[in-house]
């Protein structure tokens, strides 16, 4: 199953929540989430139309929640569930942990993106560097001790400037640091529980792989 690319409001209104999908969007009245919430007339919409759903569907929804969050690829989610069970402790924590280290998340929580597709993009790009080491590819795994920074000549263009007025847009969890001056993000600790403010249930996820 490929990357979705259609409208990602549509994956919210879907899913019934927000995924955060849209940037600073998503924290506007104009979010379509909102909208849904409150239409015109004050008459809301929660739980209109809602049709019992079977506990294979009830986890194929969470499972596939958790991938339009995070931006992961059917086998890449797939191989860090695999991955997730093999490490010591809860699967379920060790699964959010991982797709938190991604890069791309990484990028994102420092405040150089407005979202994770946005950074997504960036790092597809180039525009980003790993220990000093350009690096393309958004599921790379960060570890403890990795440092995030800017190719140079990502520096000098137009985006870059209009991220350094805003930085950061967002608080930036304890497990990470961000240097302003060097604007350079620093991966200091594995992620906890409290620092993860995503609203998936991991338990659903991880019974919908051990069928399969």
């Amino acid at each position: 199953m490929g990357r979705y690319t259609g409208p990602v409001c549509r994956l919210c209104r879907r899913m019934g929540t927000k995924l955060f999908l849209k940037g600073e969007r998503c924290f506007t009245p104009r979010c379509a989430v909102e909208k849904r919430r409150a239409p015109p007339g004050g008459q809301t919409r929660e739980g209109a139309g809602r049709r019992r759903i079977s506990e294979h569907g009830m986890q194929l929804r969470e499972k596939q929640k958790a991938r339009y969050i995070y931006g992961s690829l059917e086998a890449q989610f797939r191989n860090d569930v695999s991955e997730a069970t093999r490490l010591k402790g809860s699967t379920g924590q060790r699964l959010l942990e991982l797709q938190e280290r991604r890069l791309d998340n990484v990028v994102y929580r420092l405040g150089f993106a407005d979202s994770r597709g946005q950074a997504r993009q960036l790092v597809g790009h180039g525009h980003l560097k790993v220990n000093g080491r350009s690096v393309n590819i958004p599921s790379l795994t960060l570890k403890a001790g990795d440092t995030v920074s800017w190719e140079e000549r990502s520096t000098r263009g137009g985006y870059y400037k209009t991220m350094l007025e805003s930085l950061p847009k967002r608080p930036v969890p304890q497990w990470l640091t961000l240097d302003r001056e060097a604007v350079s993000g620093k991966v200091v600790a594995m992620p906890a529980p409290s620092d993860i403010d995503t609203s998936i249930d991991t338990r659903p996820i991880v019974e919908y792989y051990s069928r399969r």
